[in-house]
C-alpha cells in the first residue's frame, strides 16, 4: 500500500513477512557457539596477530547471532504481534509458534481473544422524557489489529466509551413501555432493540478494527423516584387490558345464549326480556363476586 493511499483510507492490517523460528533458533545458536570458540581459540593462542583474527571474528560473530536471535518470538494462540519498522507499520504475526522477523523491528503485542464489557448502570430519560436505569454488556474483539493500534490512542477505552454512549442514544431513542399499539419499546421489543444496539456499536467501533459479537441489556428498570407510579401505572393498564377480554368474552356468550334460544325455540323473548335476560347475563359473567340466585316465582315482568 503507497503512502498516498495509506493516508486517503487509513491503514489496515496486512500479514508480517515471518519465517519458522525453530532454524532460526537453532541457526542462532551454532552461531553464537562458533563465535566463542573462536574467541576461545584466539585467546589460547600465543602470537598477537593471530589472536585478533580469531577474537575480532568471533565477537563479530557471537553479537551478530545474538542480534539475529532477538527476531524471535513467540506468538500464542489468541494473540497477535504488530511489527513495525523505524516507525513505519510492516505487517501482522497472527501465526502462532515460535516466528522470526526482521530484528531490526519493534513488535507489539495485541490480544485477539474475546473480551466482555458491562457498563455501569447508567441513568437516563427515554423517549418520553421518564428517567431510567439500563445497563448493557458487549461482547468484542480485535479483528483488525493495525487499525487498534494506530487509529485510535488506546482500543479498550475507546470501545468502552463508545458502548456507553451507544446505550445512552438507544435509551432515549425509545421508550421504557410504549404507549402506542405497536411500537416499540425497551421493555417489549428487547430482541428488536438489543439489534440496534449492536449495529450501531459496530458503526461507531469500526474505526478501531474492532468487531462486535453480541451485545445485551443486563439491566432495565424505572428510577427509583418514579418506580412506584410507574408500577401502579402497569397494574392499571393490565386491569384495563383484563377487563377488556373479559366484556369481549361475556359478549360472545350472551349471543351465543340468544342465538341458541332463537334457533332451538326454546322460548320466545321480547324485546323487554330479552333486555333483562342480556343484563342478567353480562351482570353474571362480568361480575367481581359470584352470583346470588334469586328464585322468581311470578312472571318475568314480576
Amino acid at each position: 500500500m503507497t503512502d498516498a493511499a495509506q493516508a486517503t483510507t487509513g491503514v489496515r492490517e496486512v500479514p508480517a513477512h515471518s519465517v519458522g523460528g525453530g532454524l532460526a533458533l537453532l541457526l542462532g545458536l551454532a552461531g553464537a557457539a562458533a563465535g566463542v570458540l573462536l574467541i576461545g581459540f584466539g585467546v589460547g593462542e600465543d602470537s598477537g596477530d593471530r589472536n585478533l583474527g580469531l577474537i575480532v571474528p568471533g565477537v563479530l560473530l557471537a553479537i551478530a547471532s545474538l542480534l539475529a536471535m532477538s527476531g524471535l518470538n513467540m506468538v500464542a494462540p489468541g494473540e497477535a504481534r504488530v511489527v513495525q519498522l523505524f516507525g513505519r507499520y510492516r505487517g501482522t504475526i497472527r501465526t502462532d509458534g515460535l516466528r522470526w522477523v526482521n530484528p531490526l523491528t519493534s513488535r507489539e503485542k495485541i490480544s485477539t481473544r474475546v473480551r466482555n464489557h458491562e457498563t455501569a448502570v447508567l441513568k437516563v430519560n427515554d423517549a418520553y422524557g421518564n428517567p431510567i436505569e439500563l445497563a448493557a454488556v458487549v461482547v468484542w474483539r480485535v479483528e483488525d489489529t493495525a487499525r487498534a493500534t494506530f487509529e485510535v490512542e488506546d482500543f479498550t477505552e475507546f470501545v468502552e466509551t463508545q458502548t456507553e454512549a451507544a446505550v445512552r442514544h438507544i435509551a432515549i431513542e425509545y421508550p421504557y413501555d410504549a404507549h402506542d399499539e405497536g411500537g416499540l419499546s425497551l421493555r417489549g421489543n428487547a430482541e428488536e432493540i438489543t439489534e440496534r444496539l449492536a449495529l450501531e456499536l459496530a458503526a461507531r467501533v469500526e474505526a478501531a478494527g474492532v468487531a462486535i459479537i453480541e451485545s445485551r441489556f443486563t439491566h432495565l428498570a424505572y428510577a427509583p423516584e418514579i418506580a412506584s407510579a410507574m408500577l401502579q401505572r402497569q397494574q392499571a393498564g393490565a386491569v384495563v387490558a383484563a377487563r377488556k377480554q373479559i366484556v369481549e368474552g361475556a359478549v360472545g356468550m350472551v349471543e351465543l345464549a340468544l342465538t341458541r334460544l332463537q334457533e332451538e325455540d326454546i322460548v320466545e323473548l321480547d324485546p323487554e326480556r330479552k333486555a333483562a335476560m342480556v343484563s342478567n347475563l353480562m351482570v353474571v359473567l362480568c361480575g367481581d363476586r359470584a352470583a346470588q340466585p334469586v328464585v322468581n316465582t311470578g312472571t318475568l315482568y314480576q
